[in-house]
């Protein structure tokens, strides 16, 4: 059968393809069930190729060692079935994206989407892709190249600006990604991806008042049944943070960041993002480390995905477990020996940075400085967002001012008082460092 846009969907009946539909939807949103969507059309039509790889997709972008071997089953599964080229494409990519290879996946996805444009599902998982291994440029420039043939009375419509709007703010336009990000938001309420693009442009401008009414406007949209709340919820944290309001990014971490104590690796790098920038800060985190690291200790050896490893080894210093570090750390070195691209991802970024939080955890605030600040000008090839590796930066200047390196220290926190003005903390990094004894 064919979808509104003229694409062929092979083994699909109507019943088949309207669960399809909902999963798709609901992923554009970041709402709902799109696993058990997708599972009721893969059990209406076993041999519709793309409910396969909608799976396989779904489960490779969880960045969970586990959630890979369903991407690869999704993959055996969809190999045999009837296929356009267009299919066999994706099938071809989940392949690459089940096996590590996710700048393969990407360019495969980059392909599809050329030609055709309105392929949401090519769009949308090569954009999340783009994210995972820190690919500015083609957050941008990958939807950018189809929204032409997209117009806003189509299906799916607010997703594409919600995307572009995203990239748009990685690559620095914050005025047409704002832009964008309200309008997708406008279209659809509970697109929380437009919504995280507007938050991420206040963040980078340094607007948190802003950012604060924003996502305190409308929660509900954003929050209720979404697969991305905890993350929505940690860019109002953030923005908490940035202006000293210790009490209340603590009271955010305990109810809908972490309040129910989520075992999922992406929901726990959001949890360890926040409580570090806390502890840099020397605020007494209590036994919150304590019950984040334990539930980081399974993944400890999984060295799938380096920004994974780093945000691990923060709970792992944070509550001081010895045995855990050591555990990722040689996950960490058997994964720079693999094929994959997490090898460079691992190589490149993550060993070296998570090193770096040990070393500050053991008060080694000289080998912090020296580990991350080669690495500050490549930490995107390990992945995140602008917002999230903030944190790098955020624990080289702790280090500096700690090891009384005085004129890295000032030349750091006249960078971020350029970079983000008007902010308590900007402000209080410059004056400790001005504090600090000239030799």
């Amino acid at each position: 059968m064919k979808d509104a846009f003229g694409l062929t969907y092979s083994g699909a009946t109507e019943a088949g393809y309207s669960s399809y539909a909902r999963a798709v939807h609901e992923l554009q949103c970041f709402i709902g069930d799109p696993v058990g969507s997708i599972d009721c059309a893969i059990a209406n039509d076993p041999a519709f190729v793309m409910a396969h790889v909608f799976k396989g997709y779904l489960f490779g972008l969880a960045t969970e060692r586990d959630a890979t071997a369903v991407a690869r089953s999704s993959h055996q599964a969809a190999l045999p079935l009837a296929a356009t080229a267009r299919e066999q494409a994706h099938v071809a990519a989940l392949g690459h994206l089940a096996d590590g290879r996710w700048h393969e996946a990407a360019r495969i996805l980059e392909d599809i989407a050329i030609d055709n444009p309105r392929d949401a599902l090519a769009l949308q998982v090569g954009h999340q892709i783009d994210f995972f291994t820190g690919n500015a440029r083609m957050l941008r420039d990958r939807i950018g190249r189809a929204l032409p043939a997209w117009q806003k009375n189509m299906a799916g419509y607010h997703a594409i600006l919600g995307m572009q709007a995203f990239g748009l703010e990685e690559m620095g336009d914050y005025a047409r990604a704002e832009s964008l990000g309200r309008q997708a938001v406008q279209i659809e309420p509970r697109d929380g991806w437009a919504q995280h693009a507007v938050a991420h442009v206040m963040e980078m401008q340094s607007r948190q008042r802003d950012g604060i009414a924003w996502m305190r406007a409308n929660p509900d949209a954003w929050s209720k049944d979404s697969f991305l709340k905890i993350h929505n919820w940690w860019h109002l944290a953030l923005f908490h943070y940035d202006l000293g309001d210790t009490n209340e990014v603590l009271e955010l971490y305990d109810g809908p960041i972490y309040g129910d104590r989520s075992t999922l690796a992406l929901n726990m790098v959001d949890a360890s993002a926040i409580l570090w920038r806390l502890t840099l800060g020397g605020i007494d985190i209590g036994d919150r480390w304590a019950i984040l690291a334990e539930n980081w200790i399974p993944k400890a050896a999984a060295g799938n995905y380096a920004f994974n490893d780093a945000h691990a080894m923060m709970a792992f210093v944070g509550a001081g477990l010895e045995a855990p570090k050591k555990t990722l750390l040689e996950a960490q070195r058997e994964a720079m020996c693999g094929s994959d691209d997490n090898a460079a991802f691992t190589r490149d970024v993550g060993h070296p940075l998570t090193l770096a939080i040990k070393a500050f955890g053991e008060g080694n605030y000289d080998e912090t400085v020296r580990l991350i600040r080669p690495i500050r000008s490549i930490a995107h090839r390990f992945g995140g967002s602008h917002a999230q590796r903030d944190v790098i930066d955020l624990t080289l200047i702790e280090a500096a001012l700690r090891a009384g390196h005085i004129a890295l220290a000032r030349a750091l926190t006249a960078e971020r008082q350029l970079a983000r003005p008007d902010t308590p903390l900007s402000a209080l990094f410059s004056r400790r460092a001005a504090d600090l004894p000239d030799n």
